[in-house]
């Protein structure tokens, strides 16, 4: 049997093409909502809630850390990769005990998605503290 003879244009083509579908390999997170809205509470309130999100790639999806602004917010986050298609979940809570007015907060959230700093947001107004 003759060995197969490829020219070398269709070789680089070959590579060229190879490597272009490898660098499109990666990871996506996609958040169902990307910004909450939590209306009134008051100070002293701690506040839980969550980000849910899908990874719309096709690799695994390992999410490294989540930074937020203050002390005053604590993330949990999944420790284990999100397959392709699956959804996660980012859990959140804020306590309110020095914020007063306004609030528009940040959570960056590092993973290896191709958006690889994803940010989401809450915002909400904490009134005075109630009386008891």
């Amino acid at each position: 049997m003759k060995p197969v003879e490829m020219k070398p244009s269709l070789f680089i083509a070959f590579l060229f093409s190879l490597a272009f579908f490898q660098g499109n390999a990666q990871s996506v997170i996609s958040f169902d909502k990307e910004t909450q809205h939590l209306g009134f509470v008051h100070q002293g309130d701690t506040l839980h809630f969550q980000y849910k999100f899908t990874n719309t790639g096709n690799q695994p999806l390992v999410i490294s850390d989540a930074k937020v602004e203050c002390g005053c917010t604590v993330v949990d986050k999944p420790t284990d990769p999100i397959l392709p298609g699956k959804t996660g979940v980012i859990k959140v809570t804020f306590h309110t005990n020095s914020a007063i007015d306004r609030q528009d907060r940040t959570v960056t959230v590092i993973s290896n998605a191709k958006n690889a700093e994803a940010v989401v947001r809450f915002k909400c107004v904490v009134l005075k503290a109630k009386k008891t």
